[in-house]
């Protein structure tokens, strides 16, 4: 199965881009495949991020995240993969994503992956 493209992401204009804010945008409704059982994983995805020229369109977000459900992939693949693919998109001064996926035979896994844009980028 084919890994969601990154240029399913779409953005807009920043309407601050001389301030440093954050966005945070929470996804509860992750869901991707096991690669080795086939059975489902669900998680919280959550991005932080201070953009710089752009914003994350939010319904291109959430179709790329649904592009997902049926790939069998690991955990720490999928948030790296979720990371390179958004700063790709909006490259952003500094993006943090974190995936929280819940409990499986009583282990819960938590994967951080950030982002820092090298200064006068």
């Amino acid at each position: 199965m084919e890994v969601p493209a990154g240029d399913l992401l779409e953005t807009f204009a920043n309407p601050s881009p001389g301030r440093d804010y954050a966005i945070e945008i929470v996804c509860p409704e992750f869901t991707s495949m096991c690669p080795k059982t086939g059975q489902p994983d669900f998680g919280t995805i959550t991005y932080t991020y201070t953009p710089d020229q752009t914003c994350v369109e939010l319904k291109s977000l959430k179709r790329y995240l649904q592009g997902f459900r049926n790939l069998g992939i690991f955990y720490e693949t999928v948030v790296n993969r979720l990371l390179d693919d958004f700063v790709a998109a909006c490259r952003p001064r500094r993006c943090k994503v974190v995936g929280a996926f819940t409990a499986r035979g009583g282990i819960t896994t938590t994967v951080t992956c950030e982002h820092v844009a090298a200064k006068g980028k």
